[in-house]
């Protein structure tokens, strides 16, 4: 059954969640991981790189973050 929606539904799939819980472990791993490395990098053009880094990731948690606080309704 093939439906046509004219404006997208306001909702969440569990496969959606289950993407956006593997992107939020990829992120949250890496945020962490690159978090810890700062302290221990000596030279100044690797530790920059790696702090934008660090702000991508987190960036990108508060998206995801913020998709599952809209949540979606169950129409």
């Amino acid at each position: 059954m093939k439906i046509n929606y004219e404006e997208v539904p306001n909702i969440i799939t569990g496969k959606d969640l289950d993407y956006l819980s593997d992107m939020f472990e990829w992120n949250i791993s890496s945020y962490k991981k690159f978090s810890d490395c700062l302290s221990k990098i000596n030279d100044e053009e690797v530790k920059e790189l790696m702090e934008e880094n660090v702000k991508l990731f987190k960036s990108n948690i508060e998206e995801i973050l913020s998709i599952l606080n809209q949540g979606g309704s169950n129409e």
